[in-house]
């Protein structure tokens, strides 16, 4: 009994439990903080975007990457954050870019999702070496760019030589979209942001995310909050004296006690999709219903923000997920569901009753050929779910038989995709 105890104790407590972490290493570069340094300018960005040869430091981010330049958004003020996708090791790397006289700098730092490794990464364009090529019209030819610098271990002062060279522009838009599980990432990868919280959602692009896949729940007074599990635990929260069911307490409870793994707040699904709307460039939200009940107050958020984005000219995808054949019967169940935008993961029969634009089958059903052609010729789409293995994600983007793919790691999918088109 007394062994009992002690194993129990050391369950439950938090410092019998070994911290694992990777941490952001601190990106202050005295020269990119330099007085003369200017943000680089959105025509520099697009033009630098592209598929890259990895000339040095090969062995540690594999042959090519990716770059690609995203933004967020906050009131009338609008950040630029540069973005490297590689596939080894699941790597990324991201930061922000500027311009100091005729050098372009990339301060950044790069994590491996496959362990815990991070470190600062300092990249520069310098004259001669395709400057004036960004700043420039007309296309880029392959080599014609090459970005310079060192990469270090984690918070080392950067001494690995990185050298990236231009070999081809991004493919052309295609719809493809990838979808961020838990509005990013999970917690267990040791991202910089909680799960389901409003400072992922903020995140999901720079990860190569096109979309998110969020998870609703209601509170006790019908408030629909993102939260994955179905209890409170520490997987997802800090210690706080509260446990068990999030439908057992009110969003004032939630809000004024509970702070997610990072200190961030269960947001609620207005807060979550106000984000997207109004300060990201994601294009798709799939609404993951994990409780069984009525969906009109979801419904009615989902329209709200449809509304929101029509009116910034912006095309934002707010799907209602259909799990399981509960909430089938309560999508079903509402007055507009024929024309409430929905994504159903059962078959292709539930797609056809709940009208849904798109069907989800899991992944290990395989490549789904036949369903694809069906969907496509209904003038609907097909998404797949959560593929995390390296060797399917470049199985099924080569079999481009998919929309779109929700994964837990969204810059290996936003990598193979484009290396692969």
């Amino acid at each position: 009994m007394r062994y009992l105890f002690i194993i129990a104790a050391c369950v439950l407590l938090p410092g019998c439990r070994k911290e694992v972490e990777a941490p952001v290493p601190d990106t202050t570069w005295d020269l990119f903080e330099s007085s003369g340094a200017v943000p680089v300018g959105t025509h520099a960005q697009s033009r630098m975007e592209g598929v890259y040869t990895v000339t040095e430091g090969q062995t540690f981010f594999g042959p090519e990457a990716v770059l690609r330049w995203t933004w967020t958004r906050t009131g009338m003020d609008t950040t630029y954050q540069v973005s490297i996708f590689c596939e080894k090791d699941i790597a990324y790397l991201t930061g922000a870019g500027k311009r100091l006289d005729s050098t372009l700098l990339l301060n950044m730092y790069w994590r491996t999702l496959v362990n815990t490794g991070t470190g600062l990464c300092r990249l520069t364009i310098k004259p001669g070496e395709g400057v004036q090529q960004l700043q420039g019209e007309g296309p880029i030819a392959a080599g014609e760019v090459r970005i310079s610098g060192l990469f270090g271990m984690d918070g080392d002062v950067p001494d690995r030589p990185f050298t990236l060279v231009y070999a081809r522009p991004l493919p052309a838009a295609d719809g493809f979209q990838v979808i961020a599980h838990r509005c990013g990432g999970r917690t267990a990868d040791l991202l910089p942001a909680s799960e389901n919280s409003v400072e992922m959602i903020r995140m999901a692009s720079r990860l190569g995310a096109t979309g998110v896949e969020m998870d609703v729940r209601l509170t006790s007074d019908g408030i629909p909050v993102l939260y994955h599990d179905d209890a409170l635990n520490v997987r997802c929260i800090k210690p706080c004296g509260l446990f068990g069911p999030i439908e057992d307490y009110s969003y004032a409870q939630l809000s004024g006690i509970v702070r997610l793994i990072h200190g961030e707040r269960i947001p609620t699904l207005r807060e979550a999709l106000s984000t997207v709307v109004h300060e990201t460039p994601l294009a798709y939200v799939w609404i993951d219903t994990k409780y069984v009940g009525s969906m009109q107050v979801v419904r009615d958020i989902q329209q709200e923000y449809m509304d929101q984005a029509a009116a910034e000219g912006r095309d934002v995808h707010l799907l209602i997920g259909i799990p399981v054949e509960d909430q089938l019967s309560n999508f079903v169940a509402l007055p507009d569901h024929a024309s409430a935008p929905s994504l159903c993961e059962l078959g292709v029969n539930e797609v056809h009753q709940a009208n849904s634009e798109v069907y989800a089958p899991r992944w290990t059903l395989g490549l789904q050929a036949d369903a694809s052609a069906q969907m496509h010729a209904e003038g609907r789409r097909i998404f797949t779910w959560t593929l995390d293995v390296p060797i399917r994600v470049r199985e099924y983007v080569e079999a481009r038989t998919f929309d779109g793919i929700l994964s837990n790691y969204p810059s290996l999918v936003a990598y193979n995709h484009d290396v692969l088109q």
